[in-house]
């Protein structure tokens, strides 16, 4: 028990303990961990609200409902990878605790998610590119996994990454002031964050590349009309409305809720999970490209990138 505590005070102290490795380690039943907690005055829906600077991620409990808010807002909330390590860490996290019913996911400021952070862009090997993918796609997989019922609350930029969130979500609210991008190719790599997969599924392949390939900006309003939103909402009741939505679904048969979200997941082939592989691979590569490289270069100049295909 004591190395179970010492366990317990590292995981207040802010440090990525996963759920499943602490379990199979003491042989803990699963709802045991939330308890053992609570009797050591840590519990981790508390301690998960401590924010370090470092995190950009803010962690709130309103009954039932857990919000879960990007805070970068001076960065347009550009996924540093710390806050994908962290918002892994809190999908799991929710997912696991029973008294957790509906999940809001929002940002602070003027827009949802920039994409990543591409100053941290543009020197990769193998190892550190694949490391980087990975963390990408655990908290994607935390998402979209999750049985509970997720709405998305979006403003502004959505794009990149940013985008591969919001589509991870059961469903997304848009601000008037949104706007969708795949910017993906503005710095020489491929989509990731299964990007590809989830624009396939709900446009098709033929408009999924067309938006891939171009990198264009998609209004609110066009959004809407192609089925990649589930309601255009005006800015200032964005999230007063995702939140009326959210305390319907946390009354809701939540256990019904997961079982046909599972049933929407059979329905495609390959599984999200083996596309990722894929995706693995494929960005690897792109993201040890010249063009890539000239691509973060040219986004710190501010200027327009010059490709040479290698």
């Amino acid at each position: 028990m004591n190395s179970l505590n010492g366990l317990a005070q590292m995981f207040a102290q802010g440090h990525f303990i996963v759920h499943d490795l602490i379990v199979r380690a003491f042989a803990l039943p699963q709802g045991d961990i939330g308890a053992y907690f609570k009797r050591q005055k840590m519990e981790y829906s508390i301690d998960l609200r401590n924010n370090s600077s470092a995190d950009f991620v803010e962690y709130e409990r309103e009954g039932p409902i857990a919000i879960v808010r990007l805070d970068r807002p001076e960065r347009l909330n550009a996924l540093a990878e710390p806050m994908k390590d962290r918002l892994g860490m809190l999908f799991e996290l929710i997912a696991r605790d029973d008294s957790i019913r509906a999940v809001m996911l929002c940002a602070s400021g003027p827009s949802f998610c920039a994409s990543g952070d591409v100053t941290t862009m543009g020197d990769f090997t193998i190892a550190s590119a694949r490391d980087r993918i990975k963390r990408a796609h655990r908290m994607i997989l935390a998402l979209a996994n999750m049985e509970k019922p997720v709405i998305a609350a979006v403003r502004g930029a959505v794009a990149g990454i940013g985008w591969s969130l919001a589509m991870a979500c059961d469903v997304i609210y848009a601000s008037e002031t949104a706007y969708f991008s795949q910017v993906f190719k503005n710095v020489g790599v491929a989509p990731d964050g299964g990007g590809i997969y989830f624009l396939s599924q709900n446009l098709g392949v033929l408009k999924a590349k067309e938006l891939v390939l171009s990198g264009r900006k998609l209004k609110a309003q066009e959004a809407e009309s192609l089925g990649l939103i589930t309601r255009l909402i005006p800015d200032e009741s964005l999230e007063q409305e995702a939140r009326i939505q959210l305390d319907q679904m946390a009354t809701g048969p939540t256990y019904a809720y997961g079982v046909g979200k599972k049933m929407f997941k059979q329905m495609y082939t390959p599984s999200l999970e083996t596309f990722l592989d894929s995706e693995a691979w494929a960005q690897a590569t792109a993201l040890m490209s010249q063009d890539h490289r000239e691509g973060v270069q040219a986004f710190l100049d501010k200027r327009k990138p010059v490709f040479r295909g290698q």
